[in-house]
């Protein structure tokens, strides 16, 4: 339905990563890298825009995130040759109490962990939607807490080694996430640059394997970071393909009435939850 090249797309975003870089004056860019597809896609597009050198990226584990990851984020920074740092947000998180919400179980090996914390998610009938629209117990509102925090602390993190150097700070949101609201508000959504946003997640897949990213990395399953174990695919209830034909469909005026675009449709209505900031007065007489 949409023709993407893979080139012509590459020189398009590495054309507007330079002429913004330029046009607000930064000296370069600051990226989190996850060890997922997405930041690092946007990281191979940084180095080609700006050069390496001008690349400073950050990989922030703590407590719970999973040792796997962090290797694959340094393996990935290793593979396009940028200067990295791996930095523990876990003090400032135990400094904020948010370890008391859910405390350590130490000596547990992490598929225990993995899979306990997939049967407490598993114990709502739609969590995705639950969390879309901050609502349900206790216990499942400890664990937005719990997890947001940790995405607001590491942007927190990205800014302030951005801004001393006069960098800028670039996100790595696609389309499709964006779509459905698979981000946290005021966390991995507050950065100066999208490259990546106005990309479908099954056409992201196609920009790594023309970028060169790490087959490993295009063959992981991506994961939301809300709980050890849960995949974005568990999350949704669809597959990428699959929620990715649908919203380009809806995009370009095709309605679709089946019960997978009626999951997706339900999906882009919460999501505008999401959008909610700085609201006012004026804003609804507008």
């Amino acid at each position: 339905m949409f023709t993407f090249d893979p080139s012509v797309e590459t020189e398009k975003i590495v054309g507007f990563i330079n002429s913004t870089i330029k046009k607000y004056n930064f000296r370069g860019a600051v990226i989190g890298v996850s060890g997922g597809l997405d930041s690092a896609v946007v990281l191979a597009l940084l180095v080609k825009a700006l050069g390496r050198d001008k690349v400073k990226a950050f990989i922030l584990p703590e407590r719970d995130s999973s040792k796997s990851s962090t290797k694959d984020a340094e393996m990935v920074c290793k593979h396009f040759d940028v200067e990295y740092k791996i930095i523990s947000i876990a003090h400032v998180l135990r400094a904020m109490g948010v370890y008391k919400l859910f405390p350590p179980a130490l000596f547990t090996p992490e598929k225990v962990k993995a899979s306990y914390a997939k049967k407490r998610w598993q114990r709502y009938p739609d969590p995705y939607s639950m969390d879309l629209r901050n609502e349900g117990d206790e216990l499942f509102l400890k664990g937005i807490a719990y997890y947001r925090a940790k995405h607001r602390v590491r942007m927190c993190k990205l800014y302030f080694e951005a801004e001393r150097l006069g960098y800028c700070v670039v996100g790595t949101t696609n389309k499709t996430e964006l779509a459905l609201g698979l981000y946290v508000k005021w966390g991995d959504d507050s950065v100066d640059i999208e490259p990546i946003k106005h990309l479908y997640k099954t056409q992201v897949y196609a920009l790594a394997k023309y970028l060169g990213v790490p087959e490993k990395i295009i063959q992981k399953p991506p994961t939301p970071d809300l709980i050890p174990g849960l995949t974005d695919e568990e999350a949704f209830g669809l597959t990428y393909p699959e929620i990715d034909d649908i919203l380009m469909k809806l995009d370009t005026g095709i309605d679709v009435d089946t019960e997978k675009a009626k999951r997706v449709k339900t999906l882009l209505e919460l999501a505008k939850h999401r959008e909610l900031k700085s609201l006012g007065i004026e804003d609804v007489q507008a």
